[in-house]
């Protein structure tokens, strides 16, 4: 998946009806109505141009079985988001975690030899 690609999986996780959606489908494949019902303040229809902006972003996969619509989350398209902006600060975050526990330790250090008696 290109940058470019990525656009349309960045607009998609930008509304939070679409978020909730994935966060259904982690659980386990959902039918369309299934998810329908778990949004009873949207329409039908809304729920489903949400599905169709999931879909076209590669987040969601449908397979047609019998009458029904059986939808799938697809973390390919995250694990990317992921590996190119996550992943790369990963390092510098934890060098930084790293040197603020240092820090925090030598100075612990340092206040607890002040506060024991010199003996000499």
């Amino acid at each position: 998946m290109s940058e470019n690609d990525l656009d349309g999986v960045w607009k998609a996780l930008s509304d939070s009806t679409r978020r909730s959606i994935l966060d259904l489908l982690r659980e386990g494949p959902r039918t369309t109505t299934e998810i329908v019902e778990a949004f009873p303040h949207l329409t039908r229809f809304g729920v489903m141009k949400h599905i169709d902006v999931l879909r076209e972003a590669g987040l969601i996969q449908t397979r047609e079985e019998r009458r029904q619509r059986i939808n799938s989350l697809n973390v390919r398209p995250i694990r990317q988001i992921y590996e190119r902006w996550v992943g790369r600060f990963e390092e510098i975050w934890s060098s930084q975690l790293l040197r603020i526990k240092e820090d925090a330790e030598a100075h612990t250090a340092r206040t607890e030899a002040k506060k024991r008696p010199h003996q000499g």
